[in-house]
């Protein structure tokens, strides 16, 4: 971060080094998001030559982030896609990231760990599916990540009990309200964890509690590799080439080995010559890609030769719940995510469904806030009502653990993008330990509002976070990658995003898809050894 007050460094940008198309780099990677940006810090760290390209723009805080809720939506990826399926996902909002920085940029901020569990739910609870690595692999990397970001919380009880860099940030109304249900029910709570420092961090301003996370941190207090791990590649050689849309990877047919990638930019095409490919475009682009990239050798797309490619893609339930009272909350003065519990996490063998949920504070600035009245039937006179009284309720928001199924997926549509590529179609549909579930959170929601003295409570049903689409498995027939995230089938090409993970928790992926990326950096150093 530069120290004169400002929040890019523009001199890095500037003085970037670049790369010629003829140039052989070492590594070019698709996408600079979570997955992306660590791989390629890790990398340039080791003097890699790395060429990295991103289908969006390359984000300037000071000129591009605006206190403005509606002015925030150029931040997802709004490229037109297909939904279907029983219960079709909305796209285009709160689940995906357009740009240097990825879906990070307008992230909560909330960065748990995945629980030991997780790791393991076939052969613990007879559901989901068991991961080739355990979570002793990721746990060194979850520790460098929490201090590179750094986050602040309490002590985590949960999982696997740890602590944080930063002690935990104040509390606000919103979080107050929680803290205090949560101790009439007898369900523990805490306070974090947030990659936001709770002080100032070397450059970094203290977070100023404005409330605008998810519109992009105006003050760069808010963690994003867009002011951490990308700054720190381009200063040890990485170059960053914004609004390249990647539309194949390339691979010689006679050997199976990736040869670079075609992308597009400006309405011309280009190629990039590589070593090695790191695709990280997230769980609808990556699978689209490798399915574009399909040859004679795989003619249904690369690491598809056993029709596993965009399979077992999940979202989270997550349904959010609000309780209005008397005094005045003003939910929005806080990072959305404060105050936690882990409490629901785990598999009951008392109730009817398997895994659980979390819960956390949320914080819905005006527009979501109407949306979120308006999807309860209130308009007119009692929509204005409510909307007049927005400082006097609190939200709390669930993530429940949806089961992976294979017929939830990724495929091409017969439409195309003003690129002329097939665009991706994404059908989904729940299942009924899904919906076991969010009803179960929801009636916790409630109780615990209801406890804090909510005179009245709303529920709206709502979707969040995307993973899978590529997962890890043991073997070609079961998945995408291997356990160091190699596609199947493919020499040198690899997948380093959400996509990968073959279950999903009840936490926000973000810190676990950075700590898979900083362990697949030293397996591919060891590859190339």
């Amino acid at each position: 971060m530069p120290s004169d007050g400002t929040r890019t460094n523009h001199r890095l940008r500037t003085d970037m080094r670049r790369y010629d198309h003829t140039d052989e780099v070492d590594l070019v990677v698709v996408g600079a998001g979570a997955g992306g940006s660590v791989l390629t810090q890790r990398l340039a760290r080791r003097g890699w030559k790395i060429v990295v390209l991103d289908a969006g723009p390359w984000w300037d805080p000071d000129r591009d982030w605006v206190s403005d809720e509606r002015g925030a939506h150029r931040l997802y990826w709004t490229e037109p896609r297909v939904i279907g399926g029983s219960d079709p996902v909305p796209m285009g909002s709160n689940n995906s990231g357009r740009g240097v920085g990825g879906s990070m940029v307008h992230f909560a901020g909330y960065a748990p760990r995945f629980h030991p569990s997780d790791f393991h739910t076939y052969s613990a609870d007879g559901v989901g599916a068991d991961w080739p690595i355990s979570y002793d692999d990721l746990r060194p990397y979850y520790e460098l990540i929490e201090n590179e970001l750094p986050v602040a919380g309490e002590h985590w009880p949960w999982g696997d009990p740890h602590g944080y860099p930063h002690h935990p940030h104040p509390v606000s109304g919103n979080g107050e309200i929680f803290l205090r249900g949560a101790d009439a029910l007898g369900i523990p709570a805490k306070v974090g964890p947030v990659a936001i420092p709770n002080g100032r961090f070397g450059a970094r301003n203290h977070c100023i509690y404005r409330g605008f996370c998810l519109q992009g941190c105006k003050v760069n207090a808010k963690a994003s590799p867009l002011i951490t791990h990308i700054p720190d590649a381009l200063a040890h050689g990485a170059e960053i080439r914004p609004d390249c849309m990647v539309s194949r990877v390339l691979v010689d047919e006679h050997t199976d080995t990736v040869t670079g990638v075609e992308y597009i930019r400006d309405g011309i095409t280009h190629r990039q010559r590589a070593k090695a490919v790191a695709v990280a475009g997230y769980s609808i682009e990556t699978p689209r890609l490798l399915m574009l990239s399909a040859n004679s050798a795989h003619p249904h797309g690369l690491g598809n030769d056993h029709d596993q490619l965009g399979r077992y893609l999940m979202v989270q339930g997550a349904p959010q719940t609000a309780g209005r009272f008397d005094d005045e909350i003003r939910m929005y003065k806080a990072p959305p995510p404060e105050v936690s519990t882990e409490h629901f996490y785990e598999t009951d063998p008392s109730k009817p469904y398997a895994r659980g949920w979390s819960i956390q504070n949320v914080s819905p600035l005006p527009i979501t806030w109407a949306e979120h009245v308006t999807a309860q039937g209130h308009w007119g006179p009692d929509l204005r009502e409510r909307m007049r009284s927005y400082v006097h309720w609190a939200t709390l928001g669930a993530l429940c653990e949806f089961l992976p199924r294979a017929e939830n997926r990724v495929t091409l549509a017969d439409e195309h993008d003003r690129h002329g590529l097939p665009v991706a179609r994404f059908d989904y549909s729940q299942g009924e330990n899904d919906k076991q579930l969010v009803q179960a959170a929801q009636s916790v929601m409630e109780d615990l509002l209801h406890a804090a003295g909510a005179s009245e409570v709303i529920t709206i049903k709502r979707n969040a976070h995307l993973v899978g689409g590529a997962r890890m498995a043991a073997s070609e027939d079961k998945g995408v990658v291997d356990r160091e995230h190699r596609v199947f089938g493919v020499k040198n090409l690899y997948v380093s995003d959400g996509s990968v993970l073959p279950t999903q928790g009840s936490a926000n992926p973000a810190l676990t898809i950075m700590a898979l990326a900083a362990r697949l950096a030293d397996r591919i150093v060891e590859h190339a050894r």
